[in-house]
């Protein structure tokens, strides 16, 4: 049953992707749903049996590498952080596959579409349930793979081509961070595999490696080098920007992306590293500044957005900044509790934004809706939930763990857990009022859209609809249910599957602050609920207003232009690279120094070489007597050069000899 549940996705795939014509639209649709709720309920038989039972499961499928000391098996490892991550995966993934179904119910390639949903399922699972970093980084590139054919999907336009170059791109250096991470991890461990890793790593603590002149502490670099491969994958502040560009991708691949599959996958990895990470306390403040900034900068630019899909993605940018940075401070439960919650309110607003986007016939312009209240009350109402969730609205999932994320930060009682204290707080209030704006523009304001837009505008079908009720429930009732078994006290939950040291432990500490602490993020959203309802339903003048002043215009622009990331990199970065690789690598190397010491600058010399000794033929005696003659003499003078002089003047006929050689080839460099 453990292995059938990994599989059953990849036979789902295989199925719908290689028999699809066979089997039709509609097969394709009953053997990817059904594969997909069975891997579902396998996944909650082991919840049963590895958590409730106590009953950790280590599977060896198969040897895999077998080279000397580099040994890697095809194995699977079933612990409390596994299990509760495929739970996650296969709940979400059922409900995108039966949301799918009305979705792209008109699209030629539907069948195509299900096999790549599958398959992006199927690698994901095989990296939360890998035994070892290299199997890991093989589910790791897999749902890179999946996020470049989903976004891509539809390949005839030229922006979802760009998108997924990019992302592809942007997740390569991220990749190779964590490529050459698990490099040094076996050159010094040895081996690849989590148990034996994290049973040697405390005798690490304080070995020291040489690279160039630099003496560098081992376990620092590996974190560091594994935290950049999260950073990639969570699109984390300087790797963050292919995340809103993958939003030309289907709708139900953006829920699929950012609720449940590729984004999480980073913060899985740091969990899964935790007992590493316990021993780096540089390297987790560096985790807590960058998850911190993240989540108030991604919250900053949610705020002018006007695609419906772009506030979202920014929204879980800044989600998983909360994420990192509560790693960054050990609280590794915490973290996981705040994704788990995460990923149902967010795979309920994407999906309930695709539902409205497909009612006013593929919009997703804010300034284009409006008046949609009555026209879709179902999905008002489930985008109601998800945005009041995501805001930290009281006793709703949302609020059980951005509420602990923030008084854990503060009662670190360290610089940079007040940075993120602080950020963290502002982030929140961003979040609400951007919520609020989203809701305001599409359900309350007045329409602006066409008239036809509007008569044809209603609450999808059955499928789609089944999809947001059933997300509802536990974006309402999880965090309830689930707080004290996920972070409560006491609780082994967890198990071995995450470690903190006893100094880092300060969940305890939280229940002890000021009370003011504990309430400022709750007042803080309600500020940004109120303030966003104020000045939109009544004094929305005041804001066109204020953009309209010096200050107003330059923080505007500026947060409209997303700090000026894309600037950077297009402009600073991309440009000058090109500029290097074609004056470097292409004119002066490889059509170069390549060319005239290659195959061509050979043929060159010897072509003209053999010009001039032609010029020699000229039948005359005399000449044939002074060539003789100048032969002899440079024989000898050669001779006396090697054996009697230094090296120097050997230098200067080498020299003379080059000068020869390129004069007769300039040609070439033209």
């Amino acid at each position: 049953m453990y292995l059938t549940l990994i599989f059953l996705p990849l036979i789902s795939s295989i199925m719908s992707g290689l028999f699809g014509r066979f089997l039709g639209s509609q097969g394709s649709k009953v053997v990817t749903i059904s594969c997909i709720l069975f891997a579902f309920l396998f996944s909650l038989f082991l919840f049963y049996e590895v958590i409730i039972m106590n009953c950790v499961t280590y599977i060896k499928l198969s040897i895999w590498i077998n080279s000397h000391l580099f040994n890697v098996d095809w194995g699977f490892m079933f612990d409390s952080l596994t299990v509760v991550m495929c739970c996650i995966v296969t709940f979400i993934s059922f409900l995108v596959h039966v949301y799918s179904t009305e979705y792209m119910l008109h699209d030629p390639h539907l069948t195509r579409f299900m096999s790549y949903l599958s398959l992006f399922t199927f690698f994901m699972l095989i990296l939360v349930t890998a035994d070892n970093y290299v199997q890991l980084f093989v589910g790791w590139e897999g749902v890179g793979l999946c996020s470049f054919l989903l976004i891509n999907f539809w390949f005839a336009r030229i922006q979802a081509n760009k998108a997924a170059i990019k992302a592809m791109i942007i997740n390569r250096i991220g990749d190779f961070g964590l490529a050459l991470g698990i490099f040094l991890i076996f050159i010094h461990f040895k081996s690849v595999d989590y148990a034996t890793i994290f049973a040697l790593t405390p005798f690490y603590l304080n070995t020291q490696f040489q690279f160039f002149s630099f003496s560098l502490n081992i376990l620092d670099v590996i974190g560091l080098l594994l935290f950049i491969g999260a950073i990639g994958k969570s699109a984390q502040l300087g790797l963050h920007t292919w995340l809103p560009d993958a939003m030309e991708g289907p709708t139900p691949v953006s829920a699929l992306i950012h609720a449940a599959t590729m984004v999480t996958a980073g913060i899985f990895l740091i969990a899964r590293s935790s007992l590493i990470y316990e021993f780096v306390p540089v390297i987790l403040n560096f985790i807590t500044f960058i998850g911190a900034s993240t989540a108030f900068f991604a919250a900053s630019i949610g705020l002018v957005q006007n695609d419906i899909k772009r506030i979202i993605a920014y929204s879980t940018c800044s989600q998983l900044g909360y994420m990192i940075f509560t790693c960054g401070l050990s609280n590794y439960n915490v973290g996981i509790f705040h994704l788990i919650n995460h990923a149902f309110f967010k795979a309920l607003l994407f999906l309930g934004a695709g539902s409205i986007i497909h009612a006013v016939s593929d919009e997703q312009d804010l300034r284009k809706m409006g008046g949609l209240k009555t026209s879709l009350p179902f999905t008002y109402s489930a985008i109601i939930i998800g945005s009041l969730a995501l805001s930290g609205f009281p006793f709703l999932t949302g609020f059980y763990s951005k509420d602990v994320i923030l008084e854990t930060a503060y009662s670190k009682f360290s610089l940079l857990s007040h940075y993120s204290y602080y950020l963290g707080t502002l982030g929140a209030f961003l979040t609400a009022f951007y919520s609020t704006r989203l809701i305001y523009f599409v359900f309350l304001a007045k329409p602006n859209g066409y008239k036809s837009v509007y008569k044809t505008a209603k609450d999808s079908g059955i499928p789609i609809s089944f999809s947001l009720f059933i997300l509802t429930i536990p974006s309402i009732f999880f965090g309830y249910f689930a707080k004290d078994m996920f972070i409560g006290f006491g609780s082994d939950f967890w198990g071995n599957s995450l470690y903190v040291t006893t100094l880092n432990y300060n969940i305890i500490d939280s229940e002890f602050i000021d009370l003011s602490y504990k309430l400022s993020p709750l007042g803080f959203s309600f500020l940004g609920i109120g303030l966003g309802s104020l000045l939109y339903t009544l004094n929305s003048k005041f804001l066109y207003l204020s953009k309209l002043t010096k200050v107003g215009k330059f923080f505007y622009n500026f947060i409209n232009k997303k700090w000026f990331f894309d600037k950077v990199y297009n402009e600073i970065i991309a440009q000058n690279t090109f500029k290097i690789g074609f004056d470097i690598s292409y004119k002066l190397i490889d059509k170069g120094l390549v060319e005239v010491f290659g195959p061509k600058g050979l043929s060159n010399f010897v072509m003209n070489n053999s010009l001039q000794l032609l010029k020699l033929q000229t039948k005359n005696i005399y000449h044939y007597a002074f060539t003789i003659l100048l032969g002899v003499t440079l024989t000898f003078m050669f001779k006396f050069v090697i054996i009697e002089l230094s090296f120097e003047y050997i230098v200067l006929v080498l020299l003379a000899t080059c000068y020869y050689f390129f004069k007769f080839n300039a040609k070439t460099f033209k």
